[in-house]
């Protein structure tokens, strides 16, 4: 039997080329080599405001765009977060057996807090943002998963997620959960904002010029990697070059696969308005066919709608099972 891979995406925001090369892209490569269940953690968005209109729409969005870089849905099973009661269940069961002293030392917890303590004095911080990483050690440990493909980001959320499994297990002395692995499958590149090429590209960060969606038109492309921060070198020197340029060059690698000593070869010399011309026509030769696989799929009414109903449908059973035994492990009634 193949491993059980699981990996989750919020529909917050618009997916972007950073959202692409640093996970989806990778989704779609792997997918075959394990039994694959791909998850839009829609729970997790709600840990702050969502427009629900919105929420909805960014939903069928996003999962129509997975199937568009790729996912198979004859393979992979794609699935609502919020579809599967169980998510939800298994994470009020395992919040019960959660230290909160491990969640109050979660570093994306901290950030997250004085971030929204800085933007409004009176910002209300729900108790959601603390139990979100045992929401996630519930997606993850729900359907047994074995490999969970994250960035560095999220390696702090995958340690808990291992550690809540071996404290419920010794708790009630059963293997009731399969350890997620750490030794995880290699992970896409790490694309920065365009606008600020200290901090990873995120859907969440406002501004026009931070980010690249997936569905901007080509004009729009062009526009905003035109505008990209770069340094005050005329042109690229890859001894002294600044973290825009690198990312610019990181962009343009990732997308067409050039090995180190092709991109220096190219590149080293070339002045900015060049390299960003050329890096522009790189993401959008790779963009337009998903745009259009994404067109073709939104033109079947009811397609996507479909898709995750039945993977739903496939993974429910897992769920069920899984709850099920930690009911029973813990004296809860189950009839």
């Amino acid at each position: 039997m193949k491993a059980r891979v699981l990996s989750g995406i919020q529909p917050t925001g618009s997916p972007h080329i950073g959202n692409y090369l640093g996970a989806l892209k990778n989704w779609a490569k792997i997918q075959y080599d394990y039994e694959s269940i791909y998850c839009i953690v829609d729970l997790h968005a709600i840990t702050v405001y969502q427009d629900p209109a919105e929420l909805r729409s960014r939903i069928l969005e996003l999962a129509g765009m997975l199937l568009a870089i790729g996912i198979d849905p004859k393979h992979s099973s794609l699935v609502v977060q919020s579809s599967i009661p169980e998510h939800a269940e298994l994470a009020w069961m395992l919040t019960c057996v959660t230290p909160v002293g491990w969640l109050e030392r979660m570093t994306q917890y901290k950030a997250k807090v004085e971030a929204l303590a800085t933007a409004s004095s009176e910002a209300s911080i729900g108790d959601g943002m603390l139990q979100y990483p045992v929401l996630m050690a519930a997606d993850i440990l729900l359907y047994q998963a074995g490999i969970v493909p994250v960035g560095d980001d999220q390696r702090q959320h995958l340690e808990l997620a291992r550690d809540i499994a071996q404290r419920f297990n010794s708790l009630y002395n059963k293997e009731i959960f399969v350890m997620p692995e750490t030794h995880l499958p290699t992970v896409g590149a790490r694309i920065m904002g365009l606008d600020d090429p200290e901090k990873k590209m995120s859907k969440s960060t406002a501004g026009a010029a931070h980010a690249v969606s997936l569905l901007d038109p080509p004009a729009a492309i062009r526009k905003k990697i035109m505008r990209a921060t770069t340094d005050s070198n005329p042109a690229v020197d890859y001894a002294t070059m600044g973290a825009g340029v690198k990312n610019l060059l990181a962009i343009h690698q990732a997308f067409t696969g050039w090995d180190d000593a092709a991109m220096k070869q190219h590149f080293e010399g070339m002045r900015y308005g060049d390299l960003k011309k050329t890096v522009a026509e790189s993401v959008v030769a790779a963009i337009e066919p998903i745009q259009q696989r994404y067109a073709e799929i939104n033109a079947e009414p009811g397609y996507v709608a479909r898709v995750l109903q039945e993977g739903a449908e496939r993974v429910r059973p897992l769920a069920r099972d899984t709850v099920e035994k930690v009911k029973q492990c813990m004296g809860l009634f189950t009839p």
